[in-house]
């Protein structure tokens, strides 16, 4: 794969990101930023930096976590 493309998926996550937290309430702002996280995963694999998967994979657990807790908190609202 070329740099210019590297970069990109780079730059993409990066965009993601910053996106997420411009997000409104705490589920859509954890949502994007797990894809956010999930991007910078497949960026740390193509450039071969442990840093940055070890340290989004956390960030990805953390957020589904997090969005798993506030379901279950809108579920029992619902009811």
């Amino acid at each position: 794969m070329n740099d210019v493309l590297i970069d990109s998926i780079g730059y993409m996550a990066l965009i993601i990101n910053l996106y997420s937290m411009s997000a409104k309430g705490e589920y859509k702002l954890r949502f994007i930023s797990l894809i956010a996280n999930m991007v910078y995963i497949f960026y740390g694999v193509l450039i071969n930096a442990v840093p940055i998967i070890v340290g989004c994979t956390i960030a990805v657990f953390l957020h589904g976590y997090r969005i798993r807790k506030l379901r279950i908190k809108t579920m029992k609202n619902d009811d």
